[in-house]
């Protein structure tokens, strides 16, 4: 009888064994993890922070205080510490002991991540010429100035809709806030309505995030219309020559269906996280990754095709004008006087997120496609350019996307498969993180722009555009 208790306490201290083995390994890959989490993520938790506080307070005048509370505070307050520098205007971040990163403020150029470079060679690139014509604004009538007109068109319940437009300012649910911070309603191009929150105002520059990408399609517009650009030919990047990319066009990267190996998410380590806030030039970056499609054979959402226009456009202006020439081709002739595009450190713009501008700006921005590329008798953009942006990309699943800006157009067999059910479908959109819309309806006359900071929830904009509809004439 005693062999069977050997073997038996044998077999005990084998499984037992086996535990500490499977634990020692968990414990190895938790480490490897961490490890791994910390080497890419704290990185761009730091450089996050640190951006946006830089351009927060240098662009909007906000305290450090506001701005960590809200902007920083549910997200990266609790792991990452953020300080403000003012005697060489500059931002810190850091999380813990693993990483720190600086973002410095130059007057004309907003705020910049140093990535790649040296400080002292990004705080040599400076903006040549004036960033805006100066202009008061105050004593010119809209939409070149700020001057409204009292009267109102006819049809148009005025309490009623501002009633309707004071109800998104307030909360719902306190445990998932929407934070609306501005909205202006323009109709037939009359500034009709705007509300702001409390500490902001007609005044306040605010992020647009990915409406950027909206005025890159702007600028590569104008440079068709030059002649310097055509959509249809292979993108100009001579890095593709030879490879499989050289046969993506213009057009493939305007209706995100280049065919390149993307990874847009911004809650682990990705291409566009890595983009942003690591990298030196977001352009080349971008260029650089592998094409796994045919170009026009899927749609896929890509930060970093943005970025590859904003390149081409660079080295189409050329270094000297590349600047200035979103301000004097397209700000100052439309009244965009607030208006201001973030580089990347190598210098160029950083297309496809890093904006600033009032909301009456973004409903001037709008206000240039509602009209077809036209202000006060001078086209913009070249004739046709806004149908063409408008025309869904041929991957689109339901005609969402067109050239840099969301449609509603719905399926081609079903336009009731479509993005807003109740709004009409030549609506067109401008969208960025965190609830930064430009809704442009042709049909209804209507440009409507809703700025905030909804991290927890963003508002039903499908409901709120539909009811403003249903109070216009």
């Amino acid at each position: 009888m005693k062999p069977p208790k050997v073997t038996k306490k044998l077999a005990v201290s084998n499984f037992a064994t086996r535990i500490k083995v499977v634990l020692l390994w968990l414990l190895v890959m938790a480490a490897l993890f961490v490890i791994y989490f910390a080497t890419n993520m704290f990185p761009v938790i730091a450089g996050y922070g640190a951006k946006s506080l830089c351009s927060c307070v240098y662009l909007q005048g906000r305290s450090e205080a506001d701005v960590i509370n809200n902007e920083l505070g549910t997200i990266l307050g609790k792991v990452g510490s953020f300080s403000i520098d003012r005697t060489d205007s500059s931002v810190y971040g850091s999380v813990w002991f693993f990483t720190k990163k600086k973002a410095i403020y130059r007057r004309g150029l907003g705020c910049t991540l140093v990535n790649g470079l040296g400080e002292e060679e990004i705080r040599a690139q400076q903006f040549i010429g004036k960033r805006n014509a100066k202009i008061n604004q105050d004593t010119i009538a809209w939409p070149d100035g700020n001057l409204i007109l009292d009267s109102l068109p006819r049809g148009i319940d005025k309490a009623a809709l501002d009633n309707l437009i004071a109800d998104q300012f307030v909360e719902k649910n306190p445990l998932t806030p929407i934070n609306t911070r501005a909205i202006v309603l323009l109709y037939d191009g009359r500034l009709i309505s705007e509300k702001y929150a409390n500490g902001f105002d007609a005044s306040t520059m605010q992020m647009g995030w990915s409406m950027t990408k909206s005025i890159t399609n702007a600028m590569i517009g104008i440079l068709v219309k030059q002649g310097s650009l055509d959509v249809n030919a292979p993108a100009p990047i001579p890095d593709w020559e030879h490879d499989r990319k050289e046969k993506i066009t213009l057009n493939d990267l305007l209706h995100m269906s280049s065919g390149l190996d993307w990874s847009e998410v911004y809650n682990r380590p990705s291409d566009a996280t890595d983009m942003l806030f690591r990298e030196q030039d977001a352009g080349r970056f971008a260029f650089s990754v592998k094409a796994t499609d045919e170009p026009n054979e899927k749609f896929h959402y890509s930060s970093g095709t943005t970025n590859i226009l904003q390149w081409i456009i660079r080295q189409k202006v050329g270094d000297e004008q590349y600047h200035r020439f979103p301000y004097n081709k397209l700000f100052n002739k439309i009244g965009m006087q607030s208006a201001l595009l973030e580089p990347d450190p190598s210098g160029t713009y950083v297309g496809s997120s890093f904006s600033y501008a009032t909301a009456r700006d973004w409903a001037r921005f709008g206000l240039l496609y509602l009209n077809d590329g036209i202000w006060n008798g001078e086209r913009i953009l070249p004739e046709g350019w806004v149908k063409y942006t408008t025309t869904p990309a041929p991957p689109a699943p339901i005609g969402e996307y067109g050239a840099q800006w969301w449609l509603n157009a719905g399926k081609k067999d079903n336009p009731a498969q479509r993005s807003y059910s109740d709004l009409p479908t030549d609506t067109f959109i401008a969208d960025g993180f965190e609830g930064q819309n430009v809704f442009v309806i042709p049909s209804k006359k209507l440009v409507l722009v809703r700025l905030g900071l909804s991290q927890k929830a963003l508002p039903d904009m499908n409901k709120f555009v539909a009811d403003v509809i249903k109070l216009m004439p």
